[in-house]
């Protein structure tokens, strides 16, 4: 939740560098930075699920189509 909290931050900062007119290079830069923690977040998000299905699938009630629905869903 604190890095969703913080990547918000960073895209409303990167909304006002863009109303402001800054330069491309900044606002390119802080872009590449929240597209780094938009799919840092996205990682930690994906390990947790795992664990989940990990524990679902100990105890057989596991899907391991729902698995490759979310790595496809990671990927895109």
């Amino acid at each position: 939740l604190n890095r969703l909290k913080r990547l918000e931050g960073q895209v409303r900062g990167l909304q006002k560098m863009v109303e402001e007119g800054r330069d491309c290079r900044e606002i390119l830069t802080l872009l590449s930075g929240v597209r780094s923690a938009i799919e840092a977040a996205g990682d930690i998000i994906f390990e947790t699920y795992l664990e989940e299905c990990q524990a679902d699938l100990t105890e057989g009630r596991g899907d391991t189509r729902a698995i490759v629905e979310a790595v496809r869903l990671l990927r895109r």
